[in-house]
């Protein structure tokens, strides 16, 4: 077999669902998908078997977290940092007040950023990206990355974004996750349980402004309002502190095959 017949898998770990999808030039055709129950872990008992019946034998695969099996967390500049290990035990130490001893066993990547500018910290539970490594292994793949679908989204429609005053929103099934921004900056990062109604959504992103001032006029230019919403049909959304949301979308097909074209090329 020669590398060019290998295959390329993106696989998207959800609560409820895992889907596997073929990656192909032009995006990601479905392989299959599989109900699940049991947190990651019965997530990746769905993917090892869904990797099993499509036969994979070589090649790669790529994995999206649901959100829902990620956190994060602001990290706010300090000038006593003057390593990357001082400033991963800087997140790991906001991440344990927040979560307690559990966030001793996730495994962190934070945001590159200028010099004195706030980052994003994103945390995965290390036992899952061995789990996922060890799959990924057995069915002879390479696993080339997992991302959270936040970080993946956000880096897939990042050029379509407003460049300094922004709110980003990601709105999977059960969950809404938001990027803040102001003057080229983060001003927050939030990922919270919401309903799948339009209304729940932007209900959650007017808390989060009033509770970072981001709508404030007094505070500067307000920001545009985007959405992206995995297998939602685009449409018009409630207005947020007197925005109207920009629905950004990535393709068709249900909320798994969506988050898989985060990713997908």
């Amino acid at each position: 077999m020669s590398p060019l017949s290998r295959d390329s898998f993106v696989a998207v770990l959800a609560p409820a669902r895992v889907t596997l999808l073929r990656a192909a030039r032009g995006g990601a055709a479905p392989c299959a998908s599989s109900d699940c129950e049991g947190g990651w872990s019965g997530a990746a008992d769905a993917l090892q078997g869904l990797l099993r019946e499509a036969g994979a034998r070589r090649g790669r695969l790529t994995v999206v977290l649901s959100s829902h099996f990620a956190h994060f967390r602001l990290l706010p500049w300090s000038d006593a940092i003057g390593s990357p290990a001082e400033l991963e035990s800087f997140a790991r130490i906001g991440f344990e007040d927040i979560y307690g001893p559990v966030a001793a066993g996730w495994a962190l990547r934070i945001s590159p950023e200028a010099a004195g500018r706030p980052r994003v910290a994103a945390a995965v539970d290390k036992a899952l990206l061995e789990r996922l490594q060890s799959i990924a292994q057995g069915a002879g793949l390479s696993l080339e990355s997992v991302l959270p679908h936040l970080m993946a989204a956000y880096n897939r429609l990042q050029p379509r974004l407003a460049r300094d005053n922004f709110v980003f929103a990601v709105a999977e099934p059960g969950r809404c996750s938001m990027l803040l921004a102001r003057a080229g900056q983060w001003l927050s990062v939030r990922s919270s349980a919401c309903g799948d109604s339009e209304r729940a959504v932007a209900a959650l992103l007017e808390r989060e402004c009033e509770l970072t001032g981001i709508g404030d006029p007094a505070a500067g230019p307000l920001p545009t309002v985007y959405v992206h919403a995995p297998g939602r049909a685009a449409g018009e959304w409630p207005a947020v502190e007197g925005i109207a949301p920009q629905a950004l979308a990535l393709g068709g097909g249900d909320a798994w095959q969506d988050m898989a074209l985060a990713v997908a090329s």
